[in-house]
C-alpha cells in the first residue's frame, strides 16, 4: 500500500457513519413511537393488535438506538494511535489482511461497532471487534503472522501484512 495512513482521519470517518447510524435510529424510534400512540391504533376488540405490535417495534427501535448510541460513546472514548510493524494487534489497530486467495482486505479492531463499513481515501474499511472470531484470532497477532478462522464448514486462512 502506497498511501500513508492517516488514523485520525479514519477515526473522523467511524465517528461520522456512527453519528449517522445515531440519528437513523433516532428518527425510526420517534416514527415507531409515534405510530404506536396514534389514536388510530387503540385497540377496538381483543383480536386487534396493531396498537401492541406497534409498541414492540417501538420498543425494539429504542433498544437499536441505544445499541447505536453505546457504539457511538465506545469510539468517542477510543484514542486513535499509530501502531509499528513490530506492535501487536490491540484495539484501535488497523490491519492489512491478505487471505489464501490473494485478496486483501482492511480490519479496523475496534472497541464496538462490528460490521460497519466505512470507506476512507478509496480503502475499504470493516469495524470488527474482540468478541468476533477473526478479531479474537487477530488479537496480539503480528506482522507475518498467519492465522486461521472457520467461520462456516470450511477454514479460512490469513496472513498479516502490516498494522497501522
Amino acid at each position: 500500500m502506497n498511501q500513508s495512513i492517516d488514523k485520525q482521519q479514519i477515526h473522523v470517518a467511524v465517528l461520522a457513519a456512527l453519528k449517522d447510524l445515531v440519528e437513523n435510529a433516532r428518527a425510526a424510534t420517534l416514527r415507531a413511537y409515534e405510530t404506536a400512540t396514534h389514536e388510530e391504533n387503540i385497540a377496538e376488540n381483543k383480536y386487534d393488535t396493531l396498537g401492541l405490535e406497534a409498541a414492540y417495534l417501538a420498543q425494539g427501535q429504542a433498544r437499536r438506538l441505544a445499541e447505536c448510541e453505546a457504539d457511538l460513546i465506545a469510539f468517542q472514548n477510543l484514542t486513535p494511535r499509530t501502531f509499528t510493524q513490530d506492535d501487536a494487534v490491540a484495539v484501535g489497530a488497523l490491519i492489512q489482511l491478505e487471505d489464501e486467495d490473494g485478496e486483501t482486505q482492511f480490519l479496523l479492531l475496534g472497541p464496538a461497532a462490528g460490521g460497519l463499513k466505512i470507506t476512507w481515501n478509496g480503502l475499504d474499511i470493516v469495524v470488527i471487534t474482540p468478541h468476533a472470531p477473526l478479531g479474537k484470532a487477530l488479537l496480539k497477532a503480528a506482522v507475518g503472522d498467519e492465522i486461521a478462522v472457520t467461520p462456516g464448514a470450511k477454514q479460512k486462512r490469513y496472513e498479516v501484512i502490516a498494522i497501522h
